[in-house]
């Protein structure tokens, strides 16, 4: 009979295409991986991996199996939220992953409700960019993600996933406290057209999109500074190093050197949660987008 952890091995090694790839997905060694291969290779009785260069790839059988073994990593997917879902309660453990600023803004309260509210229930959260989260769950690593669209400008959702909003996230120009328009109550982003930007790192989405939004107002963004974490953004400005894009979810205190200017036509992200179809029907994903969006929903109230 097929091992299903050997299944799951081999469903890694398809979806990353390699061996650190897989080993990385299922939190194991290469080595792990290796012999996990080895034994599902003596198992069906036939070659599963090629060498490919320094790689390997899949061969003829290796590909047809792992067509069968996504098949069937779904359909236990369904069996355990099937099960889950017959006993009404949110139990067992669940994967969570979220972007920086979400997790630092979301998580504390959210996660502490899940502890008090579903004892049984033990989850296992992760800070991810969007796009890493978005494939986490697309694979199988992660129960849930909490993601974002930028007002203008969409993450790629691949089908079969579901969604739900949480909350919007407005966000502020920060700029230095001796800046032409720290005093102003509200600024164009055309405004800022002739400073230096620190911006997030070249490849991810947030940084895609504050290059596409400036272009769309006519201006030709000068990247001085790249930082992932708003606190380091916001303390090169404190600095006097430039201006950023300062979201208020998870934001947390600002410098004394640092003024926030609202945007005329309001800047806003949309956050949500994604997870996967097959696994709809489970009690923990309820509750814990219920949980989320209680945690959003708190913010929004405290904004206001």
């Amino acid at each position: 009979m097929l091992n299903l952890e050997r299944l799951r091995t081999l469903d890694a090694l398809a979806r990353h295409g390699s061996v650190s790839g897989a080993a990385d997905g299922l939190h194991v060694t290469t080595s792990a991986v290796s012999q996990q291969m080895a034994k599902l290779e003596r198992e069906v009785g036939q070659q599963l991996l090629a060498k490919n260069g320094r790689g390997v790839r899949l061969t003829d059988a290796g590909r047809l199996l792992a067509d069968h073994a996504a098949r069937i990593i779904s359909q236990v997917e369904l069996a355990q939220a099937d099960v889950e879902a017959q006993r009404g309660r949110a139990v067992g453990e669940l994967r969570i992953g979220a972007f920086p600023t979400a997790a630092r803004g979301l998580f504390p309260a959210a996660l502490s409700a899940l502890r008090t509210d579903h004892p049984e229930l033990r989850v296992r959260s992760r800070e991810m960019e969007p796009s890493e989260g978005v494939l986490g769950v697309v694979r199988g690593e992660l129960d849930l993600a909490v993601v974002l669209d930028w007002y203008n400008k969409r993450l790629p959702v691949p089908g079969g996933l579901v969604r739900a909003p949480l909350l919007d996230d407005a966000a502020d120009v920060a700029v230095p406290v001796g800046h032409p328009l720290a005093d102003r109550k509200v600024a164009d982003l055309a405004d800022f057209a002739d400073d230096d930007w620190i911006s997030w790192p070249e490849g991810e989405f947030c940084h895609e999109w504050l290059m596409f939004t400036l272009r769309g107002e006519g201006i030709e963004p000068r990247i001085a500074h790249m930082a992932e974490e708003h606190h380091t953004q916001l303390a090169l400005i404190a600095a006097g190093l430039g201006v950023c894009v300062a979201p208020r979810l998870g934001r947390g205190p600002v410098p004394d050197g640092v003024r926030l200017v609202p945007v005329r036509d309001t800047v806003r992200r949309h956050i949500y949660v994604v997870w996967r179809a097959d696994a709809d029907r489970r009690p923990s994903i309820r509750a814990a987008v219920d949980a989320l969006r209680s945690a959003g929903e708190q913010l929004t109230d405290d904004q206001r």
